[in-house]
């Protein structure tokens, strides 16, 4: 088994402003101006999308490497509604999360569509960003 740990360190700059750090790469998060940000990066909803569709292509691209598939390109546009209100504190009558997500793929490759839906079938198996949205995983929050 190879065990891998992520991690990332973001701090608060000023109202929603936030810079997040990963390695050696600085990422800005904001809220638009209309929900009260300066619209300075992505909104972390929005960040939760870049890191399924990233993870979509990254896997992709692995699998077409290891299998020698004939796939010269994927792009990926990922969409979901959520109800804004729970986050706003306004209701609490259903859940703060996306109520669907979908996962619009074109797959640029000789391939049949058979094939390509196969071939996505097996990269959402392989994904681990689509797995922690598909299933539950524990989060464990600490005070420090």
């Amino acid at each position: 088994m190879a065990v891998k740990t992520v991690q990332v360190e973001a701090t608060q700059l000023d109202g929603f402003k936030i810079e997040a750090r990963s390695r050696q790469h600085v990422s800005i998060v904001d809220q638009t101006q209309a929900g009260g940000g300066m619209d300075a990066g992505p909104s972390p909803l929005e960040y939760l999308f870049v890191s399924l569709a990233g993870c979509i292509i990254t896997i992709g691209h692995i699998i077409a490497k290891q299998r020698r598939l004939p796939v010269r390109n994927i792009s990926v546009k990922v969409e979901g509604e959520l109800d804004t209100d729970v986050l706003m504190g306004k209701s609490t009558a259903v859940r703060p999360g996306f109520t669907a997500i979908r996962v619009h793929t074109k797959i640029d490759a000789d391939m049949t569509q058979e094939e390509k839906e196969a071939y996505l079938k097996e990269i959402d198996a392989r994904c681990p960003i689509s797995d922690n949205i598909h299933n539950l995983s524990p989060i464990e929050f600490v005070v420090e």
